[in-house]
């Protein structure tokens, strides 16, 4: 008997005939209908020949023994019998195999009713057809009948084997997915030891550099009986003074440490103007440099808002004097839109640091989505170049401007490529010989030359350009089209909070406005408040 089995012929029988109780049982009954073939197609061969010399009588001849061989052996190989009577079965079909070919030798020239071989082969071809009866008939009243309980054993051994390979398959499966996600924690790990690695070489750069200072605090009673402290470079200048004297050696001792906590790190305000006369900033006194901050005095100017004419809400700052002083700069879609950008300007305007910008820098900054980025500004206003993805870290992203200083020169890592994209307008990428785009245009030109002349503007300018790290909110005063001096007011993300309502002829005009807006706008009050409440 054979075991239960799986192929082409068995899923076939068990599709259009039903589930076979063996392999075997399929086998049999395609064999069987291959011999039912077979004999018509013999018949038929011999019904077409003309003559016993004609090939399609031999062949017809051959083609009926083997279909009768077969619709012998096919029911004896479908019967549940024991191996021996299967395996008897296939000698039987052998012999008879070897019969019909040299049946093809002998026929029609030796094939004579009473010769020697003709009577040969017929011989041997009974004795294959016998061989095949014998294994059907005789073998199975000789031996010991199929136990059906061990053939029910059987199959569920080989149900239990088929569950485990199943089983092994499944488990293969789900080992190799955990191999996958042990590979990709390593490696989230290895990056993160890495940033980490980076993040501590930063530091202990800085504490070298601290520890390295080439100037020292010292501590001492002035004339006065008061105790101050300055800080001296070893070439014997004074650096810097505290400014007022203390009461007691430990007063002076905690005013100095709260410089050593708190100038590192602390923000740089670059102003850059020129001293505000009173026609240039209301109420400054003649002569003296207008109040940078001026929180607790009484604004004069008042947030207005009204509707463009594209029907989106916008405001604007006027002074009691009627000038415009600054305005959003961009539409909103709603009233409560525009009164949360109002807030913002409010909390951002007044610590918000200035720019410089000369004539090039890289600006760092954190997007919407909270990931780091950079580009390249000049003092116009316009965006050079900016990075090509966002960064998970500000180290990172800095690592970033560094590629860009070293490798925008020709000669670098990295190979500037122009090309037109999809609305026909050029653009440049920089491009890194490990296949990283670590730079690019951020904006379409007209033409190919265009974009060549900000390739040469980038290579010029990058390597040198300073970077410039915004706070919370920064001013950026910049020159126009048109030459003229503007300011605008941004927030980290890079959005616009502010803008100036007008062009200014002199540096010293915007950033007196700037002045300006600082003073007036933290406190400033706003005319649709009351129709609010």
């Amino acid at each position: 008997m054979a075991s239960q089995r799986s192929g082409v012929l068995v899923n076939l029988y068990r599709k259009r005939i039903g589930e076979p109780t063996t392999g075997d049982e399929a086998y049999g009954y395609w064999v069987f209908v291959i011999g039912v073939v077979s004999g018509l197609l013999g018949i038929a061969l011999f019904l077409l020949s003309e003559s016993s010399a004609d090939i399609a009588r031999r062949a017809g001849i051959m083609a009926g023994a083997f279909g009768l061989l077969l619709l012998i052996a096919g029911p004896v190989v479908r019967l549940r019998l024991r191996r021996a009577a299967t395996y008897l079965t296939v000698v039987g079909v052998l012999v008879g195999i070897v019969a019909i070919a040299w049946f093809f030798v002998v026929y029609p020239a030796d094939w004579v009713r009473g010769a020697e071989q003709a009577d040969s082969v017929i011989a041997v071809y009974a004795l294959g057809i016998a061989l095949v009866a014998i294994a059907g008939v005789i073998v199975p009243l000789i031996t010991e009948p199929l136990d059906p309980d061990s053939i029910d054993d059987l199959r569920a051994t080989l149900a239990s084997a088929e569950a485990a390979r199943d089983a092994a398959e499944r488990d293969r499966d789900e080992a190799h997915a955990a191999q996958k996600e042990a590979e990709a924690a390593q490696q989230r790990a290895t990056a993160a030891a890495s940033e980490a690695a980076a993040s501590r070489q930063t530091v202990e750069a800085e504490l070298e550099r601290i520890r390295d200072s080439q100037s020292q605090f010292e501590l001492y009673e002035d004339a006065g009986g008061q105790y101050r402290w300055r800080l001296r470079h070893r070439n014997s200048n004074v650096i810097a003074t505290s400014g007022e004297g203390y009461a007691s050696r430990q007063k002076a001792q905690q005013g100095l440490a709260g410089v050593k906590r708190d100038a590192y790190g602390a923000s740089v305000i670059d102003l850059e103007r020129t001293e505000a006369s009173v026609d240039e900033v209301d109420d400054a006194t003649e002569g003296e440099a207008a109040p940078e901050y001026a929180p607790d005095v009484e604004s004069q100017a008042t947030f207005e808002q009204y509707e463009d004419n594209a029907g989106e809400y916008r405001w604007r700052l006027r002074h009691r004097n009627g000038e415009i002083i600054a305005d959003s700069g961009e539409g909103y879609a709603s009233r409560s839109g525009l009164q949360n950008a109002v807030e913002r300007v409010r909390h951002y305007v007044l610590p918000a640091d200035y720019l410089s910008v000369d004539p090039v820098a890289f600006e760092l900054y954190k997007d919407n989505a909270g990931e780091w980025r950079w580009r390249l500004i000049h003092e116009n206003g316009r965006t050079l170049a900016d990075g090509a993805e966002g960064y998970s870290s500000r180290t990172k992203a800095t690592q970033g401007i560094d590629s860009v200083r070293s490798n925008a020169p020709e000669g670098g890592d990295a190979a500037f490529e122009v090309f037109e994209d999809a609305r026909g307008k050029y653009r440049w990428r920089l491009r890194h010989r490990n296949g990283e785009i670590i730079a690019d245009s951020g904006q379409g030109y007209a033409s190919e030359r265009a974009a060549e002349k900000a390739v040469e503007r980038v290579q010029r300018y990058a390597p040198d350009a300073p970077h410039l790290d915004i706070g919370t909110a920064a001013f950026e005063i910049y020159e126009d089209a048109a030459e003229e001096w503007r300011w605008r007011l941004r927030s980290r993300n890079g959005n616009g909070l502010a803008d100036s309502s007008e062009g200014y002829e002199a540096r010293s005009d915007a950033e007196a406005a700037v002045v300006r807006i600082k003073r007036h706008a933290p406190n400033a009050p706003a005319e649709w408040e009351a129709e609010a409440s």
